[in-house]
């Protein structure tokens, strides 16, 4: 009997919790989509590229709510328990509080193993494909990212400014600079310009106007009554180069021990073997670092914490108050957990008491629910 009233519990929170993680990880997820799609049309890109860039980043935002929602999911189903005079049967089946406890704690070491699946593997998969669809695309929609009044620079290479733009797209009084060389520049002025495909090429044709092309030594003015401008293989902007949080999670841990085994921390050290592996940026992985393998070893801490609520019965006067506290306890921590991350540096000493954290909590709270619950069988 008691296998069975265990597996309804685990099901029960299992269910809960995956229902409301995919819930709100979808609404965050739709506005964070609405402004990729900002972006995107502001680089110019296609909305295929939109599409599979928007949806390889929801494993990110599963990752950011999921110790959050795992600790409110156990924290609801408990209380429910509680209230529905559920935790009855299970006394009254012979169930020693401890054994809940244990139970949670071995199922916490799962949950535990899954979110470090997630960050250290899926996630910075995930930001890694999503980031190569930026490196191999180019701008495709060239009208949309130009506003009327402002200097654009979104195309790699050129900045264009337009005094006006018409419901048609077309561009008056407007101002091409392209990058040519070193000490070398082209300018443009045209009175009118249009977005047009020729040949499948994209163009942008320039009306009456003039180009000035000059380096140090020499300027040439060239008068046109029609130009055309190409776009074709025109790359943005937009950053492109892989960053801290795509490279893998191996890479990492062999970069922070290429760093140290060198002894190379003084100085401007670079492993080129792995991107962004140098001395200057070693804070930030170390950071990278943290988030994927510490913070989720506070979800052990956070699963235990709302059985602190069965230190007391529903009837008793202080059931309120250890309901509040032990939600604000848990809430506490899960702040805490991120606000470590801008504490991490590239001591050692200091980051393993950052690190030493959870575990602390973890086996203070897990000794003093079995010092609470480990002599005496509860008659709730």
């Amino acid at each position: 009997m008691k296998k069975i009233l265990f597996r309804k519990l685990l099901i029960d929170y299992l269910v809960f919790f995956s229902i409301a993680l995919l819930s709100s990880s979808i609404i965050i997820w739709v506005f964070q989509a609405v402004n990729f799609l900002d972006i995107m049309i502001e680089d110019g890109r296609d909305y295929l590229i939109y599409i599979n860039y928007s949806i390889l980043h929801f494993p990110k935002t599963l990752s950011k709510l999921y110790p959050f929602i795992l600790f409110f999911s156990l924290f609801y189903v408990t209380i429910k328990y509680e209230t529905n005079n559920e935790l009855i049967i299970f006394w009254n089946f012979g169930v020693h509080k401890v054994e809940i406890i244990n139970l949670i704690f071995k199922f916490s070491i799962i949950m535990m193993m899954l979110q470090i699946f997630l960050t250290s593997i899926i996630v910075p998969v995930s930001q890694d494909i999503a980031r190569s669809f930026l490196r191999e695309s180019k701008v495709n929609f060239f009208g949309n990212f130009i506003k009327p009044q402002k200097f654009n620079d979104t195309i790699k290479g050129v900045t264009i400014f337009s005094e006006k733009k018409d419901a048609e797209g077309s561009l008056y009084n407007i101002y091409v600079k392209k990058e040519v060389g070193d000490n070398e520049f082209q300018i443009t002025y045209a009175k009118k310009g249009i977005f047009k495909n020729i040949n499948k090429t994209p163009y942008l044709v320039l009306i009456d106007g003039e180009t000035i092309t000059g380096n140090n030594n020499d300027v040439t003015n060239l008068s046109f009554s029609k130009s055309q401008f190409p776009l074709n293989n025109s790359e943005t902007n937009a950053t492109t180069y892989k960053k801290t949080q795509e490279v893998s999670t191996l890479n990492l841990f062999f970069c922070i021990k290429q760093i140290y085994k060198t002894k190379n921390i003084k100085n401007n050290f670079v492993y080129e073997k792995i991107e962004n592996c140098s001395v200057r940026n070693l804070t930030s992985i170390f950071k990278e670092f943290y988030k994927r393998i510490i913070i989720p070893l506070y979800i052990p801490l956070l699963m235990l914490i709302p059985f602190l609520l069965i230190l007391s019965s529903k009837e008793s006067l202080d059931y309120k108050k250890l309901k509040y506290t032990s939600f604000t306890i848990g809430l506490g921590f899960i702040v805490f957990s991120e606000t470590t991350i801008r504490m991490i540096s590239t001591k050692l000493i200091e980051n393993l008491i950052i690190i030493s954290v959870p575990i602390i909590g973890l086996i203070f709270l897990y000794l003093f629910l079995i010092k609470q619950f480990g002599f005496k069988i509860s008659t709730k």
